[in-house]
């Protein structure tokens, strides 16, 4: 594996394991109760679905809830800066942002990210 200047390396690909990842992103955030939590879930569980349903090819997403009822939404995106982005593009992302302030306890932490290594399988 070699580090190019801009710091990706040449052989980081997508989970699919199709084309160089552009985007990489972690989001973190609280939720205000265990209620906003359950609310904040079933929200996200509606995006999950949506792109069960429409299956794009390039993006891989998860998201964790914590012990604490924090969120913390990791994703990977291969799309241009004119395409449309396909979790945020869904109707269902736009229901999820809905209220998300209101759910929440104080802001967001979103970051861009690099990734180091993966081992994925399905487990369950």
């Amino acid at each position: 594996m070699s580090f190019p200047a801009d710091g990706r390396r040449k052989d980081d690909t997508a989970l699919n394991g199709r084309s160089p990842v552009e985007k990489r992103l972690v989001t973190r955030y609280a939720t205000r109760s265990a209620e906003s939590a359950d609310e904040n879930q079933r929200r996200v569980e509606g995006v999950f679905a949506e792109l069960a349903a429409a299956k794009p090819d390039n993006v891989s997403y998860l998201v964790l809830r914590l012990a604490d009822d924090s969120f913390v939404h990791v994703s990977f995106h291969n799309h241009r800066d004119d395409e449309p982005n396909p979790i945020a593009s869904t109707a269902a992302f736009a229901h999820f942002q809905d209220g998300h302030a209101e759910r929440r306890d104080g802001g967001v932490n979103q970051q861009t990210a690099e990734l180091v290594g993966a081992y994925i399988t399905t487990i369950g």
